[in-house]
């Protein structure tokens, strides 16, 4: 098991934690390959119903590791392994995906919520996708699962202007359920997950399979993404926000002083 993330199998539930707090769970390469496994081995095994993702410590998860960024812009192709596997494995999970959200959920940590069937959000929660401002573009699907959800002008919103949506925002936007208490988050999200734990599974599978878009769809759009965002971690644009970033200073774009 990697670091940073904690995986169990109980009452017909598969939990994925991630659990990094010193990084504000910030998702490593080694921790999506893990997801991505304990994914796939989920849906091989016919005791487990649903997945269910949760944070640590008041967080979800503050998105991709940057330092993976950094390194692939730099050149090394194995960094992004992890993360496109995760991305992979994603469109085709057939059983129900629930999400519990508590504090940040930056990056992927939102863009996930769009593969998820439910989602439920604490008031704390926070949802952002800073992908523009990192000179990259939307990955995971986003451009095509979030303007369905959300219609155009709030997916422009959140995946282009960079804009930071409160726990209510989500709410009205469509991509989180409802708003529990942060001390009653994961039960709540838990007691979903049962609940359709209990239900037959061929039928859960089928209702599944009608409700959602085409996966061959969202992986083809996924797919597409990813090719960009690879050619867009090596550009000057990239490179140079990425490590301001974690410079903590100011990009310089060459852009003219005004």
């Amino acid at each position: 098991m990697a670091d940073g993330i904690e995986i169990g199998a109980a009452g017909g539930i598969l939990t994925i934690r991630f659990a990094r707090p010193q990084k504000r769970n910030a998702i490593t390469g080694a921790m999506h390959e893990a997801a991505s496994a304990a994914l796939t081995a989920g849906e091989e095994n016919a005791d487990v119903a649903a997945h269910l993702f949760l944070g640590s410590d008041g967080v979800f998860t503050a998105g991709n590791d940057l330092a993976d960024f950094r390194a692939a812009a730099c050149g090394d192709r194995a960094a992004m392994a992890g993360v496109l596997a995760f991305l992979d494995i994603l469109p085709k999970v057939q059983k129900p995906m629930i999400a519990a959200v508590d504090g940040i959920a930056s990056g992927i940590g939102t863009t996930l919520l769009f593969h998820c069937d439910l989602v439920y959000a604490s008031p704390e929660a926070r949802f952002s996708t800073p992908f523009l401002d990192l000179g990259l573009v939307p990955e995971n699907a986003s451009s095509l699962l979030a303007p369905l959800i959300m219609g155009h002008q709030r997916a422009f919103e959140l995946l282009v202007l960079g804009e930071t949506f409160t726990a209510e925002r989500a709410v009205a936007a469509g991509f989180v359920n409802r708003l529990v208490a942060a001390d009653e988050l994961e039960a709540t999200a838990r007691a979903a997950a049962a609940r359709l734990a209990a239900k037959p599974p061929e039928a859960l599978g089928l209702s599944r399979r009608l409700v959602r878009t085409s996966p061959e769809a969202i992986a083809a759009r996924s797919r597409q993404e990813a090719e960009i965002f690879g050619q867009r971690l090596q550009s000057r644009e990239a490179r140079e926000a990425i490590t301001a970033f974690l410079e903590k200073r100011t990009p310089d774009f060459g852009r003219p002083k005004l």
